[in-house]
């Protein structure tokens, strides 16, 4: 059964494709529901495992509703690991397609300019940024990339 998802477009911008629309599934009716930022998406996402989404958590919806988006062939659908926690404030997880489709490589910005890429990245990042270690932790990061469907 899929939980949860992300979607992204089949368009690029320096050769980089964005993810343009976020959604979840709902775990009672399994329709589609659109999320509007990516913030609220991985609020969801980090918690799907012990509070699954259903539409009711949408304001002014049901599951009685029509779906916001139906899957087709129109996007390349990706699939995201639930409880991946969320990105730690001061830094972007970014998330970009191979060009050949193959996956999804998963990667941190911090608020330096710095990009993490590994595990091993964030923790030498916190041994030469000491300043960052009372906020964030090793798990706070996950480079699972999502599953291309």
């Amino acid at each position: 059964m899929e939980k949860k998802s992300q979607q992204s477009k089949r368009q690029s911008t320096n050769g980089i494709t964005l993810v343009d629309i976020w959604s979840v599934q709902c775990g009672e009716c399994f329709k589609w529901r659109l999320i509007p930022t990516e913030e609220e998406f991985e609020e969801i996402r980090s918690k799907f495992t012990k509070d699954p989404f259903v539409c009711s958590k949408k304001p002014g919806v049901s599951c009685d509703d029509p779906a916001d988006i139906e899957r087709d062939d129109t996007r390349t659908w990706v699939i995201h690991k639930p409880g991946i926690p969320k990105t730690p404030s001061g830094f972007k997880r970014r998330l970009v397609m191979r060009k050949d489709f193959s996956k999804m490589d998963c990667y941190y910005d911090a608020a330096n300019g710095k990009r993490l890429r590994a595990s091993t990245d964030v923790l030498k990042f916190l041994d030469k940024f000491p300043k960052f270690k009372n906020d964030v932790s090793l798990a706070d990061f996950s480079f699972t990339g999502p599953k291309i469907m």
